[in-house]
């Protein structure tokens, strides 16, 4: 699904992930959930793209809904997969701290289980190989996408900022759709490690002035990134 000009998305509202198309090649964002592989292929196909024009994937975190087909590009692929340090054994499917009890509707808890049945959530692939980076790092990749450590949701959760696209993609820094509620608008991501940790974060992300806000769960918010922090901070 084409956003803008070199904007696309693949998944949708319960689950997606990004693609920057550039004439220096394409970048991803989050590699959702294995069952996500034909959509990118799908994706990329409608761009007029051969899977060789993908040069990196960038994960905003190490958790099974955003490594997805990761290690499947990786592999079969030799695309370089980035990700924090801080969240690297996640990606190889360390241990997650556990969190306090979640607030949830039956209705939208189900959905999600659903969904994420149907993209192959229960047969996650983890990483054997990633490439790390750090905060404020610009990475030598189509877009030339900049790197806004986010912790809070994880230790090493991290923002994408790509100037070339007006965007920046905040994965589970917040949310546009609550999974377990089903509640629509900018606010805290479930499954946080540290909730206040996370909002606080959102700071970061202001200078950047970007006008789409790119979530991991929910609809692409293009009201610009202080409205949506400000949103966040109110419904916390």
């Amino acid at each position: 699904m084409e956003l803008a000009p070199h904007l696309h998305r693949i998944g949708n509202d319960i689950v997606a992930a990004y693609l920057v198309d550039t004439s220096e090649g394409v970048t991803l964002i989050d590699a959702g959930l294995p069952g996500h592989w034909r959509d990118l292929l799908a994706e990329l196909k409608a761009m007029g793209r051969p899977i060789g024009d993908v040069k990196g994937l960038i994960l905003t975190h190490g958790d099974s809904d955003h490594v997805g087909f990761a290690e499947r590009l990786r592999r079969e692929h030799g695309v370089p997969i980035y990700v924090h340090p801080a969240d690297a054994e996640r990606a190889k499917g360390g241990p997650k701290p556990a969190n306090a009890k979640q607030t949830m509707r039956l209705g939208p808890l189900l959905q999600f289980g659903a969904y994420s049945l149907s993209k192959g959530g229960a047969r996650a692939k983890w990483l054997t190989e990633v490439v790390e980076v750090s905060d404020g790092e610009i990475l030598d990749l189509p877009g030339a996408p900049r790197i806004i450590a986010l912790p809070g949701h994880s230790a090493g959760s991290i923002a994408i900022h790509i100037p070339a696209v007006d965007a920046v993609f905040v994965g589970d820094g917040l949310t546009t759709r609550h999974v377990l509620t089903g509640t629509v608008g900018p606010q805290p991501a479930p499954f946080t490690d540290e909730p206040e940790q996370a909002i606080s974060s959102l700071q970061a992300l202001l200078a950047t002035g970007a006008s789409w806000v790119l979530p991991g769960h929910g609809a692409p918010w293009h009201g610009g990134i202080a409205a949506a922090v400000k949103a966040v901070e109110q419904a916390r």
